[in-house]
């Protein structure tokens, strides 16, 4: 694909932010085969070829594996629910190291493959477990009602061979997986356009946007451990109480802490880092317990947001430093639905806190 390279000025709120557009295809899914894009570079799109979101990273066998969602142009108006966030398949993206070279392996699922989804194949995760690879993704069934799937292959790259149906008694979006010893537990869920709010004590409440009143605590994300089969829960999804320095659970007035979709958990020093979007304030904010389950008690943004409406991250560890991958819409020229990776190395305090971001931050 021949890219066209431009410079642009991307500006939000005070933040001058200089990017470099390249433009990708939005016209919708890509069949090539395994290729190798440009070399990466610090603070700019690390994937041009096309339009990417959602970036969930992990180390397998040593290198760096990207597991994003593919953003094109649906033609959807942008609506509150994010109905103009039409994705339909997953690529995959390595690199032997933070910049270095990446390669795409090409489409590893496509929405015709899944029996049971309708549309909307949002923010995915992977995960391994002997030798065999998991990728979650949510996705909206015939009755446009968002549950989590799984496909399988046998290395990280795919292609993912998805189940026949979605696991039973999941809900909503942004499955992600974190392995603590040797037991495997997502994360999920996501308010507005994902759901959440449909449901009380996991059982579904009918199609209706309820919720808590705003000095009520805020509704939370949900853990639920999984079977050792990887495609089953081994237990009802439970609740992550997000309280604040008192001790008092997050309000759903709260707007500039509360949780609003992508959870994330990390460990750092026997510490349990729980991040997570707060959404319409557009801040990637965490909180820290002792276990995976919490409480997690909120402790301060990571990063403060960026150009474009949405913001969803992943935090890993390679050759002892670690990275956040996000995204931004600085490619498109700030288009909300047409997004782009990037990575920032992120710093720890000595007392564990992390250190605030403003957007781009320079690496060493």
């Amino acid at each position: 694909m021949k890219i066209k390279i431009l410079s642009i000025l991307c500006i939000i709120a005070t933040l001058h932010i200089q990017c470099k557009e390249q433009k990708p295809s939005s016209a919708g899914a890509d069949e090539s085969d395994s290729i190798s894009v440009e070399v990466f570079e610090f603070d700019k799109p690390i994937i041009t070829e096309q339009y990417t979101a959602d970036p969930s990273a992990h180390i397998f066998d040593g290198k760096m594996y990207i597991y994003p969602s593919h953003d094109y142009e649906s033609g959807i108006p942008e609506d509150d629910l994010g109905n103009h966030f039409a994705m339909r398949d997953y690529h995959v993206y390595s690199m032997d190291s933070v910049g270095g070279k990446i390669t795409d392996h090409g489409k590893v699922l496509d929405i015709d493959q899944v029996d049971w989804a309708h549309r909307q194949m949002w923010a995915p995760d992977a995960a391994e477990k002997d030798g065999m690879y998991y990728l979650y993704f949510p996705a909206k069934d015939k009755d446009d009602v968002f549950h989590i799937g799984v496909a399988v292959a046998d290395n990280p790259a795919g292609p993912f061979k998805p189940e026949s149906d979605y696991i039973e008694d999941s809900y909503s979006i942004d499955p992600s997986v974190f392995k603590d010893g040797g037991e495997y537990y997502m994360y999920f869920g996501g308010i507005w356009g994902g759901q959440l709010q449909w449901y009380r004590d996991n059982k579904f409440q009918g199609k209706r946007d309820v919720y808590p009143d705003d000095e009520k605590p805020a509704l939370q994300p949900k853990i639920v451990k999984l079977a050792p089969d990887m495609k089953s829960f081994a237990e009802a999804p439970k609740d992550i109480a997000i309280l604040d320095k008192d001790g008092e659970l997050l309000k759903t007035l709260d707007n500039d802490r509360r949780f609003f979709e992508g959870a994330w958990v990390h460990k750092y020093k026997n510490t349990y880092y729980l991040s997570y979007s707060t959404g319409d304030t557009h801040n990637i904010v965490y909180a820290t317990a002792d276990n995976p389950y919490g409480p997690f008690t909120y402790q301060g943004k990571i990063l403060n947001p960026v150009l474009g409406w949405t913001n969803h991250h992943s935090i890993v560890e390679q050759n002892g430093k670690w990275y956040l991958f996000y995204h931004d819409s600085c490619l498109s020229g700030g288009k909300t639905h047409l997004r782009s990776v990037k990575v920032a190395e992120l710093k720890y305090n000595l007392d564990g806190t992390i250190q605030e971001m403003d957007k781009m931050v320079s690496v060493d």
